[in-house]
């Protein structure tokens, strides 16, 4: 079965001070992507979908893409802010994304199969796409209401020394299916406590045991008229935060959910997440990713 991964990496990393993507951590120059796509491809996935903005298209060509397609079929699409509904055009001033959900919207005409959701700036672990993978194999597609499937990690392997992150906090079931996802866009341990902050005065603890979403779904194709069909909702709904409300995944979710239009089974995955939210944070990623070459967990050079 093809299983195609899709990489969000539309974002320029405006709190990290650069295009964070292309930065390199690995022993032999590899970036964090690369051991998305590395772990990915040894879990049984062989197409890759880039989802990018139209100006850095010549900058992962040269830096990621060119490279890549030596060992799986490569294809790239554009978040596009003009991408919208008929009868809206951008707002004068908006100059970010519109968000996740918009971004695996774009890929609508390119994924035709099951596919993959990730960061480009997230090291999620091997474990994770090795379950998904396996899920992929036994997953039925045309059940109704179709049922979709993500990695939950633990929120306290997930949370950065230098500054805050955003987090889908979820609710689950008996079963281990979603019940209710939470985006928490200021989540930080401070004097032991983990808390997070919906208006950057009043503060509230939360578990740091809680199972959070890393934007590490799994869809079928039908996922992409899903995002379409809600997105003039979501514009509607926003219009006096419409130069920077964005448009997640956990929105779209939570509403299926609440609608009984669909499952989420969440596979629980104890690895440790490292990223580069913060410019701080690189130093941190290069020495774990050093540890774990000298386990042996991956060779030091990754794509010979």
């Amino acid at each position: 079965m093809e299983k195609t991964l899709v990489i969000m990496a539309a974002g320029m990393g405006s709190r990290y001070g650069g295009l964070k993507q292309v930065d390199r951590v690995g022993p032999s120059g590899e970036l964090i992507i690369d051991y998305s796509i590395f772990d990915a491809r040894r879990a049984g996935f062989n197409k890759l979908v880039f989802v990018i903005k139209e100006e850095i298209d010549t900058l992962f060509r040269e830096v990621i893409g060119n490279r890549i397609s030596r060992y799986m079929d490569v294809s790239y699409v554009y978040q596009r802010l003009d991408n919208l509904p008929d009868g809206y055009t951008v707002p004068e001033g908006r100059v970010k994304p519109w968000g996740t959900a918009h971004a695996v919207m774009s890929c609508a005409g390119v994924v035709d199969g099951p596919f993959l959701v990730i960061n480009a700036d997230d090291f999620y672990g091997r474990e994770a796409f090795e379950k998904i993978s396996a899920w992929i194999d036994t997953a039925d597609f045309d059940k109704n209401p179709p049922e979709y499937c993500m990695a939950g990690y633990v929120l306290k392997n997930t949370l950065t020394e230098n500054g805050h992150v955003a987090r889908g906090v979820c609710e689950l079931d008996q079963r281990g299916y979603l019940v209710d996802i939470t985006e928490r866009t200021k989540i930080v341990r401070q004097d032991g406590r983990v808390q997070y902050t919906e208006d950057d005065v009043n503060w509230v603890d939360i578990d740091e045991n809680s199972i959070v979403s890393m934007n590490f779904w799994c869809f079928p194709p039908s996922f992409l008229e899903e995002t379409k069909a809600r997105f003039k909702g979501f514009l509607d709904s926003n219009k006096d935060n419409i130069l920077k409300a964005e448009f997640f995944l956990p929105f779209v979710i939570k509403d299926m959910i609440a609608n009984r239009q669909c499952t989420v089974k969440v596979l629980r995955t104890s690895s440790q997440w490292f990223g580069v939210t913060y410019r701080e944070d690189r130093e941190k990623v290069v020495n774990a990713i050093a540890r774990m070459v000298d386990r042996g967990e991956y060779p030091k050079t990754l794509w010979k």
